[in-house]
């Protein structure tokens, strides 16, 4: 993804995407780009204003085990997934941290879902087709892409 210079320094999008939802996300550092990455996947159901109002349940911490860059994206994602599937939770914030082991430290301030109104389809999963997740422009900022399967 090449910069431009009109883009925040990070961010994310939704692209069209036949059935399923593509989303971009970028950053300067990888565990900015993942956090953008899961601001991103919740954007893509529920509405950003109401998050931003919605009360803290609570906060969760997770540890993924070292892993390539991509199967850590994806192990965030579906963090995420199956805490909105089975706690009926989604995360206010994420902080995405390196781990001295290789690994992923995650804290996610979480919400109740029904506090948040649904703007698209619940996520039920993350495609591996078209994955990635690289260090990529002049810039050395990062960049990941991956489609939700809805």
């Amino acid at each position: 993804m090449a910069p431009h210079p009109d883009r925040p320094a990070a961010g994310h999008r939704s692209l069209p995407h036949t059935a399923d939802t593509r989303i971009e996300a970028w950053a300067p550092d990888r565990e900015r780009c993942l956090a953008e990455a899961v601001t991103g996947l919740v954007a893509s159901f529920a509405d950003l204003a109401d998050l931003a109002g919605a009360p803290p349940r609570r906060g969760v911490t997770a540890h993924l085990p070292p892993a390539a860059d991509e199967d850590l994206l994806v192990a965030l994602l579906d963090e995420v997934i199956y805490r909105l599937e089975v706690h009926g939770e989604l995360p206010l914030a994420a902080e995405v941290a390196a781990a001295p082991d290789g690994g992923l430290d995650v804290r996610l301030a979480m919400a109740a879902a029904e506090a948040v109104q649904a703007v698209g389809a619940l996520p039920k999963a993350v495609s591996l087709h078209g994955l990635h997740l690289t260090r990529g422009s002049a810039d050395g900022g990062w960049s990941c892409a991956f489609t939700v399967d809805v």
